[in-house]
């Protein structure tokens, strides 16, 4: 059996620091829209926010989102 490498998928959760580069936002406000976010999907502090939820509420579209998620 060949051994092939595990391919680890990209991530798929967003973060506050995320939001400060992806929009240029300082980490304060930044906080603030990833607050905004859980808050308007109901998710409690435990919860993540998804990179899919964050394009959508924040208009930017999600092959552009995914491009500044680095591992």
């Amino acid at each position: 059996m060949a051994n092939t490498p595990n391919k680890v998928p990209k991530r798929v959760v967003i973060y506050p620091r995320d939001i400060e580069n992806i929009t240029g936002l300082c980490p304060r406000t930044a906080r603030q829209m990833h607050l905004k976010i859980r808050k308007y999907y109901g998710k409690s502090a435990s919860e993540f926010v998804m990179t899919y939820e964050f394009s959508e509420r924040s208009g930017i579209p999600l092959s552009i989102v995914e491009s500044f998620i680095v591992d």
